[in-house]
């Protein structure tokens, strides 16, 4: 066995299609390219969402909505997960470990008819309570 030995997979290669080689070979003539025309020559394309001078659908289409870049916090009701409520000291460690939270949030904000009362334990400022 070595390297000059080696062969490609049986049917894994095709010979290169020859257009434009006479009649006989069933590629002539017009080789592949149908009739004549702009879409006939050489360098023909057409843009992508070009619809033969219609207005594109892109521009039919009223343009809506809108992302922002305010990162919009994580909300917790404190009646519902009763562990944050009795954390001495509130802060983002602190949640992830009474609560799973995904790697992605950075802002928590504590709800709940309770949570009012927790913000004097609040150490970190990427933890809010409701201001009601």
């Amino acid at each position: 066995m070595g390297i000059e030995n080696l062969t490609p997979a049986e049917g894994s290669t095709a010979n290169r299609k020859r257009v434009g080689r006479g009649q006989g070979s069933g590629m002539g003539k017009t080789s592949t390219r149908g009739g004549k025309g702009q879409t006939a020559r050489s360098g023909s394309s057409r843009k992508r969402n070009f619809e033969g001078g219609q207005t594109p659908l892109a521009r039919r289409l009223p343009k809506i909505g809108f992302t922002s870049r305010v990162v919009k916090p994580y909300v917790i009701n404190v009646e519902k997960i009763a562990a944050i409520a009795e954390l001495e000291e509130i802060t983002m460690d602190s949640i992830r470990s009474v609560h799973k939270l995904s790697a992605t949030v950075v802002k928590v904000k504590l709800v709940g008819a309770t949570a009012k009362d927790l913000a004097s334990r609040i150490k970190d400022e990427n933890v809010t309570t409701t201001g009601k």
